[in-house]
């Protein structure tokens, strides 16, 4: 079944408690059940305008801001039909929550947003979790990464926490296993990222024209050619620690988009079902002002395997 969600185009202006939220977010939040792939398309293609000028996905939205958003269709309900077992697993998921901030422990293999063939992700659960909350992303996560996320539960809560992402003081850390040798303890790599495409798909790598990066890595446990690693994101690139991590000569174990087809099959051959990365930790000023740090221990499947390493 096909059915309007936005019949006509409409202006709306954006409000106090959505001040400092995403164009990308605010119009998920508008247009409910339509896919994320059908919202940035629109975005892209213009039809969707702040105050008559085109804008990009994570253009920041000011309140008094007028927001163009162009008719949009979704098949049959796309956001009603999360599994009861999906909404147990994020409700005990939830490692940290406060009056205007909460943490995630999101598992590994769940999308944070619905669209592309999925009918719902992370946060959609969340927002039925909290249906009288006003519930967004902070930041994202690859859907094969498990770990930390953040999420604010009001306007305010949203405008401050994207400030601090914005100047990049939220202090975000990360477990992974890195394929080789880390040749010192600790390693900085400050190279700037862009976009490509080979073959249809869009990738990430270090490119002197693409925006600065930076990220630190720790050695933390070494395995006979694998280096247990944290690496500390200081910029919030897409993928960056992988294309870092790939840079240095050393992919992430089971990285099935920079990792060579023969290390894949090496790493799935040994129980690995997914890349080996884990979001441990996250720092942020909490809405009280004082500094709230919060952990997610690594999973079993990945502590597992570095057992099985030993």
């Amino acid at each position: 079944m096909v059915s309007k969600v936005n019949s006509a185009v409409s202006q709306v202006e954006v409000t106090k408690d959505r001040d400092g939220q995403r164009l990308d977010n605010f119009l998920a939040a508008r247009l409910k059940g339509v896919p994320r792939s059908v919202i940035y398309r629109v975005i892209r293609t213009g039809q969707v305008r702040v105050n008559g000028g085109r804008a990009k996905p994570a253009t920041r939205l000011k309140s008094g801001d007028m927001v163009r958003i162009p008719p949009a269709t979704v098949r049959g309900n796309q956001t009603g039909d999360i599994p009861p077992a999906v909404m147990h697993l994020l409700k005990s998921s939830i490692c940290y929550e406060d009056d205007g901030v909460m943490v995630i422990d999101k598992p590994a293999g769940m999308a944070v947003h619905g669209g592309s063939g999925l009918s719902w992700g992370v946060i959609d659960a969340v927002r039925k979790l909290r249906p009288h909350l006003h519930v967004d992303l902070v930041h994202r996560l690859d859907r094969e990464t498990s770990g930390c996320m953040l999420l604010a539960l009001n306007g305010d809560a949203l405008k401050y926490l994207g400030a601090q992402m914005q100047d990049n003081s939220i202090e975000k850390r990360y477990l992974c296993l890195l394929d080789g040798q880390l040749q010192q303890d600790l390693v900085e790599v400050q190279e700037p990222i862009g976009k490509f495409e080979r073959s249809g798909q869009r990738f990430m790598r270090v490119d002197p024209g693409g925006k600065p990066a930076h990220t630190t890595f720790r050695l933390l446990q070494t395995f006979a050619g694998y280096s247990f690693a944290e690496a500390q994101l200081h910029t919030g690139r897409t993928h960056q620690i992988r294309v870092h991590a790939n840079h240095l000569g050393l992919p992430l174990a089971g990285d099935k988009l920079y990792s060579p087809s023969s290390r894949q099959k090496f790493w799935k051959a040994r129980g690995l079902k997914r890349i080996f990365l884990h979001a441990h930790q996250v720092s942020f000023l909490s809405m009280k002002g004082h500094e709230q740090m919060v952990s997610c221990p690594l999973p079993n499947d990945l502590s597992d395997l570095l057992e099985n390493l030993e």
